[in-house]
Parts: structure tokens; C-alpha cells; sequence
């Protein structure tokens, strides 16, 4: 069986031409004309106003706190089941984390969880499109406006995704999201932030740069910060983006093969999605649901070549973040039980089929 692949990314003579562009026109750093062109490429893309690129998804997330106003004694809200990285840039901003659970079925922060988490603290919910399946958008926005809280996106792994035919990560307020080495789309290591709010985007994008002055050199009128992406990274980025389509194809050409062939087993579950939404699935991960050590799985797939990883550990179950947290029974149901399946767009739709099958025969064994 031809060599698989996890989550790398898919490269090729595209991206090296971009690149040597890139190089070749001497601008490398933040300076450069591809990162222009690639904020407007993905505004564009996702059908909103504005785009600010800059280092991770992490930063685009502190950002649309800090523009917001979000500081020491507010409250956010965010589901237990997501990569830390939702949650620290809430702790940077020195405000409060406000873990709740999430819906056994979709995975993702669950609408009535949230309602009860809301004090007179609250700011904001941060909902996470959990490896590329939507939330229900249409409930968090109907909760956020009845108690006036802002909804910052954590589209970080959901880019393509769509709900009504309208993209993750331009519902609420900002939306967020990654291009790190493992996404859908890469720059090796970035971000971005969107909005229809085009005077917050500016300002943004004045604060990421360290808050230059454009008429005055040297002189900044406010703390700024780091965070701006490089010319290099969008080049890469802008060559990723030609090939989205292609790779949205791949993913859910994975998934659905994944679930033809290991849906036979009743104890399998995937994550469900709503009618009017239709998922990215940066990754296909499935719940088993019978008695079963999941590392010595994973352990067993790999020395077959099949790569697999666990679910995020859950939040709450993280020292440092406890003691914002209550318990959350589902999110911790759903990581001793679920795994994360090959979906590398390196892969091919034969190469998943036979890692269907090979799943299947060890979970029968």
C-alpha cells in the first residue's frame, strides 16, 4: 500500500514558482505584495469586506478580543472540546474562559450549554467548527443578539465549510482562521481574520504591525503587535488557494468513504451535521462505541501504516484550565472514544479505501 499521511500538507511546482516570486522580487518579510493580494483573494473567497493576515489562527483569535475590547473580569464562552488554542488567547486578553459542553452528536458547543453559562460578565462566545463540521450559527447568533454578547468564530479548521451556502467565519462578529502546516490550506505557519466591520478590520491591520504610523516614522499612537504574515507565507498561501476546490473534493470524498464502509458497524459513530450545513472535514473522526483501548487501536493502525490520532483532550481536563469549567461529560465521552482518521490531501481516494477496510478488520477482530 502506497506510503499515508495524516494531515501533511499537499505541495507542489505551484508553490515553488510562487515562492521563488516571492524571493525573487527581494520583498521576504511583511513587507510585499503578496499579502494584499492574499487577504483580498480570501475575502474574495469567503464573500465579506475585509481581511487582515497575520502569524497563526491564535493571534487572528487574541486580536478580534483585543479590537473588541475584551479584558480582565469579562467572560467568554467556549466549548471543552477544541485545541487549546481557542482558549489561551482568552487568558492573554485577561479575561475569563468559560468552558461549557458540547452536543454528543455534532461535537460541537451545544446551544443550551451556552445559555446557561451566560452572567452579567459575559462578552462574547467564541463557537468552534470542530474539524470542519458548522455549528448551528443560527442559535448562537439568535442567543448573542438577545444578550447583547459579541461571537467571535474559531473557523480555524473550517475553511470551505458552509451553512446555507454561506461560509464559516462570517456570522458573528470576526471570523478566524489557521493556515498552519496541517490545514486545509497552508502558509507553513499563519492566519486571518475577517469582518464585515471594514473600520475594525483597518484597525487591525494597523495593530498588527506594530501600529506604524503611515505619515510619521517611528512614531506609533498606540500599543500594536507582532503579528503580521510575511510575503513568503501568503505567496505560498495565494498558491494553496488555486487548488482549494480540489481539495475540498478530496475531504469530502474521504469521508464519505469512510462512512460507506464503516457505518456497517453499528457501534461507529461519525459526527453528525445539520441539514443546512455542509461540513470541510479537515478531518474525519469517528466515536467507537464499545469497550476498547483507543491507543492500542491507534498503535495497531500504525504499525500497518495507517497514521490516526486521538480527539482533543478536552479542556477542562487541563490543569490550568479547570477551574473555568464544570463538568463536561460529553466532550470527555467523546475523546476516550474518537479518533482521527488519514485525510491528508496526499492521499488518494484508493489509498482511503483500503484504510476503511483495515479499520474495519481490526475493529471486528
Amino acid at each position: 500500500m502506497k506510503k499515508l499521511y495524516l494531515d501533511a500538507p499537499c505541495l507542489g511546482e505551484t508553490e515553488k514558482r510562487y515562492l521563488c516570486e516571492a524571493i525573487d522580487s527581494g520583498f521576504v518579510s511583511s513587507v510585499g505584495p503578496f499579502v494584499s493580494k492574499f487577504e483580498k483573494k480570501i475575502a474574495d473567497y469567503l464573500g465579506v469586506k475585509g481581511a487582515v493576515a497575520v502569524q497563526s489562527g491564535t493571534a487572528a483569535i487574541h486580536m478580534a478580543l483585543y479590537e473588541l475590547g475584551i479584558g480582565p473580569g469579562d467572560e467568554v464562552i467556549v466549548p471543552a472540546l477544541t485545541f487549546v488554542a481557542t482558549i489561551n488567547p482568552i487568558l492573554y486578553a485577561g479575561a475569563i474562559p468559560m468552558i461549557v459542553d458540547v452536543d454528543i452528536n455534532t461535537w460541537n458547543i451545544d446551544p443550551v450549554k451556552v445559555k446557561e453559562a451566560i452572567t452579567d460578565k459575559t462578552k462574547a462566545i467564541i463557537p468552534v467548527h470542530l474539524y470542519g463540521n458548522p455549528c448551528n450559527m443560527e442559535e448562537i447568533i439568535d442567543i448573542a443578539k438577545e444578550h447583547n454578547l459579541y461571537v467571535i468564530e474559531d473557523a480555524t479548521e473550517s475553511l470551505g465549510a458552509k451553512i446555507n451556502n454561506k461560509h464559516t467565519g462570517t456570522f458573528g462578529d470576526f471570523g478566524c482562521f489557521s493556515f498552519n502546516g496541517n490545514k486545509l490550506i497552508t502558509t507553513g505557519g499563519g492566519g486571518m481574520i475577517v469582518s464585515n466591520n471594514t473600520e475594525r478590520i483597518e484597525h487591525i491591520r494597523y495593530l498588527v504591525n506594530q501600529s506604524k504610523d503611515k505619515d510619521r516614522p517611528g512614531f506609533h499612537r498606540e500599543m500594536g503587535f507582532n503579528y503580521r504574515m510575511t510575503n513568503i507565507e501568503a505567496a505560498l498561501g495565494l498558491a494553496q488557494l488555486e487548488k482549494i476546490n480540489r481539495f475540498l473534493a478530496k475531504k469530502k470524498a474521504f469521508r464519505e468513504i469512510y462512512q460507506k464502509v464503516l457505518s456497517t458497524l453499528p457501534y461507529i459513530k461519525f459526527q453528525d451535521k445539520y441539514d443546512n450545513a455542509m461540513g470541510s472535514w479537515w478531518f474525519t473522526c469517528v466515536k467507537i462505541e464499545k469497550e476498547i483501548e483507543i491507543l492500542y487501536l491507534i498503535q495497531k493502525l500504525k504499525n500497518k501504516g495507517i497514521p490516526a490520532r486521538r480527539i482533543f483532550i478536552p479542556a477542562n481536563e487541563m490543569p490550568y484550565l479547570s477551574k473555568y469549567s464544570a463538568t463536561c461529560s460529553n466532550a470527555c465521552r467523546i475523546y476516550n472514544y474518537g479518533i482521527c482518521l488519514p485525510c491528508s490531501t496526499l492521499n488518494e481516494e484508493q489509498n482511503m479505501k483500503e484504510v476503511s477496510l483495515m479499520v474495519l478488520k481490526e475493529l471486528n477482530g
